[in-house]
């Protein structure tokens, strides 16, 4: 059970990493501060993690890999190997939303 605390946690890190990046210091606490509510035993907390994630993989990796590609694109600039790491960060996230079933599992018993 402690690594799926670990993913979720890193996820939420990362995304919060990447408001940082871009000045949004509200959304960034926000972000680092949701894997907190692991403390609170309850399924609708969980299922609140997991659609987090999956809301920032759809609305910010995928929003931003489209953005820094095409920025890469019109500037002349290789964008494989960009596509190649926002791509590994999405499936990294959508793991960690998936990994939020095993804690549920874990409190029924």
């Amino acid at each position: 059970m402690w690594w799926r605390v670990t993913i979720i946690s890193l996820a939420y890190l990362l995304l919060g990493a990447h408001f940082l990046r871009f000045d949004q210091h509200i959304l960034a606490i926000i972000a680092i501060s949701l894997p907190l509510l692991m403390f609170i035993k309850h399924s609708f907390v969980y299922t609140l993690l997991k659609i987090g994630l999956l809301i920032s993989v759809i609305f910010v990796w995928a929003v931003t890999t489209f953005n820094f590609i095409d920025m890469r694109i019109a500037l002349e600039q290789p964008w494989l190997r960009l596509a190649i790491i926002m791509v590994s960060v999405m499936i990294f996230t959508v793991f960690a939303a998936f990994s939020t079933n095993g804690l549920n599992q874990k409190l029924r018993r």
